[in-house]
């Protein structure tokens, strides 16, 4: 499973880019936007094509789910330890964690978990230079929750983060850092389906 996470801020031919990114093989695509609006939102997801509406993840805005067919909620760490997530049970909901023991502490309600950063950040620079995740996996003992690797994942490192046994990964700074998201893409998707 590869999924995309949008970047924070508006970027310039976003939504055609993300449709492209759809029409190669894209699994999913959470939307991060903390800073727009609701309507900036509804103008945003309408831009993305309606065949692809089932495979977007929001972060927010989720009064907006039931207008497009959107039924995947992701919730902060600090989310989930509020239980803001509850009132969502009938959705498909993910969170995120930044240890191996927490993930193995979450319940069944969770599709999926993000867990960063497995390899130094691209878009936070400095970010995650000391981290341990990527031994720490090794010591996943649940497998009812899928394991989601993030964090300076490209081309050259995605076989490596699915060897040390995540389900899928997510990719942020190197498809909205490079100014060929769609190669980029193709060859992340290509170097684990060799």
């Amino acid at each position: 499973m590869i999924i995309v996470i949008s970047p924070e801020e508006m970027i310039k031919n976003e939504t055609e880019l993300i449709n492209e990114l759809f029409q190669e093989g894209l699994d999913l695509l959470h939307i991060r936007k903390p800073f727009i609006n609701h309507d900036e939102m509804t103008d945003f997801i309408n831009q993305i094509n309606s065949e692809f509406h089932s495979q977007l993840v929001l972060h927010s805005h989720y009064d907006l789910a039931d207008n497009f067919n959107i039924s995947r909620f992701h919730f902060r760490e600090i989310d989930r330890q509020n239980n803001v997530y509850e009132s969502f049970t009938d959705k498909i909901i993910s969170t995120s964690v930044h240890d191996i023991e927490i993930f193995n502490e979450l319940g069944e309600e969770w599709e999926y978990a993000f867990i960063s950063p497995v390899f130094p950040s691209i878009s936070k620079k400095g970010y995650g230079q000391k981290s341990n995740i990527l031994n720490d996996i090794k010591k996943r003992t649940h497998s009812n929750v899928k394991l989601i690797g993030l964090g300076g994942i490209n081309e050259n490192n995605i076989s490596k983060a699915f060897e040390i046994g995540v389900d899928g990964v997510a990719l942020l700074g190197a498809i909205w850092e490079s100014d060929e998201t769609l190669s980029v893409f193709k060859k992340c998707r290509q170097n684990i389906l060799s």
